[in-house]
């Protein structure tokens, strides 16, 4: 039988937002320096020390959010846009797999991982193409999605509830959940790729920044 996951409760370190003329925090990414947040109409990128929003990109952005170490990419409605950050341009497109129904975005191993909302899924794709490499199932909603440390996170938002959990890659088993406060949702997810998690708050308009539990305990 498999094991219980570890769980625990989601430690919030601190918020960000909502930003100004926002009414919802979907996408979100982090480029080494900076948090961008997807907030419908635009990117919006902050410095996580000060809070104080660094940059602002008009763009469709109504999903997740990722970087490569180059470029942004951005889930808008049935495609995925690849955005040169410092001009803003779209410079590439692809059709999204979930043509509408997608939700997280990360970049991880030379690929794009794009979770399915209502059809509990994470596929890896191509970033090139969007050609489905493989996917993930998950017995919950998927929202956003990331990888730190060779780790595979996802959000969750079903029933009025949200999580954060690490899922085995080539199982889908739940290994450890960050259980979040009651009403709280998690809509995007990214990690810093050291000890925190920052998370689209949704309609809040908020970005969460959660202390991402060491390896030993997850």
């Amino acid at each position: 039988m498999p094991t219980q996951p570890f769980t625990q409760e989601a430690e919030i370190v601190r918020e960000y937002g909502p930003f100004p003329n926002t009414q919802n925090v979907a996408g979100v990414t982090h480029d080494g320096q900076h948090v961008w947040a997807a907030t419908g109409a635009r990117l919006v990128a902050f410095d996580p020390a000060s809070g104080e929003t660094t940059r602002q990109i008009d763009c469709a952005c109504n999903a997740g959010t990722a970087f490569d170490g180059t470029h942004l990419y951005q889930i808008a409605e049935t495609r995925i846009d690849k955005i040169d950050p410092a001009t803003g341009q779209i410079v590439a497109s692809i059709p999204a797999p979930g043509q509408g129904g997608d939700s997280g975005l990360t970049w991880a191993e030379g690929s794009l991982w794009v979770g399915q909302y209502r059809n509990r899924k994470i596929h890896q794709i191509d970033p090139a193409t969007g050609a489905i490499q493989r996917t993930i199932e998950s017995n919950r909603f998927v929202t956003g999605v990331t990888w730190v440390d060779g780790e595979l996170w996802h959000g969750t938002w079903e029933d009025e509830q949200s999580e954060l959990r690490r899922i085995d890659p080539q199982s889908g088993q739940v290994l450890a959940q960050l259980t979040m406060p009651p009403h709280t949702i998690v809509s995007g997810l990214e990690s810093d790729g050291d000890g925190l998690f920052y998370c689209g708050g949704g309609t809040s308009g908020k970005v969460r920044a959660v202390r991402r539990p060491s390896s030993r305990k997850s």
